[in-house]
């Protein structure tokens, strides 16, 4: 489901120069990775899953959205797989780390929400990039917030920045958060970087 679905909106958006990838150079090969990208709402997920197609995208999401069999059938069929993010346990991390470790790709949105505003990054992503020895590809969307948007043909921006890489036998407490502080100032930079250049484009 997830190719198929994934190959159409490729095409659509490929035929309409919708969507701008910058940085694909930083994109990890032949490896598993974690990307982290800001998320305000449901259209960055499908942009960042096209950015990266034809590279599939295990999406974390919490586990609220699953409820119900037919929703629950159709996100795990994209690929995506809950968690619950108000009582996160030792389980929380064995899917994302045996997909990581079978060179996959996991999706995480490290604010936990959607949202435009600054929030602090949850620990998840970077526990994860070290404890499975994983690079982390830092991402920024800029674009539409609504599929009317998109619809209508406004430009989405993806940037992908300089991947954080941890070592995998340093998985003290401190580790992690002196990781949550370098994905923090790369995430920042790229949206610095990001406003910058829109604001070259004004006229």
């Amino acid at each position: 489901m997830y190719k198929f679905i994934s190959t159409i909106i490729y095409i659509f958006l490929r035929i309409f120069k919708i969507v701008r990838v910058k940085g694909n150079h930083h994109i990890p090969q032949n490896t598993g990775f974690i990307v982290t990208c800001t998320h305000i709402g449901w259209v960055d997920v499908i942009i960042l899953a096209i950015a990266l197609y034809p590279t599939p995208v295990h999406f974390m999401a919490k586990k609220e959205l699953f409820e119900g069999r037919w929703k629950n059938k159709f996100l795990r069929s994209i690929h995506a797989f809950p968690v619950n993010r108000e009582n996160p346990g030792p389980s929380t991390i064995k899917t994302p780390l045996k997909l990581l470790r079978a060179q996959q790709c996991v999706g995480i949105f490290p604010s936990g929400t959607r949202t435009s505003e600054d929030v602090p990054l949850k620990r998840g992503a970077v526990t994860i990039a070290v404890k499975a020895n994983a690079p982390i590809l830092p991402a920024h969307y800029e674009g539409p917030t609504s599929f009317s948007q998109l619809l209508k043909g406004r430009k989405a921006i993806i940037t992908f920045g300089e991947p954080l890489i941890f070592s995998g036998t340093a998985k003290k407490e401190n580790t992690i958060d002196e990781g949550i502080h370098r994905l923090e100032l790369k995430m920042k930079g790229l949206e610095d970087e990001v406003n910058a250049s829109l604001k070259k484009q004004l006229p």
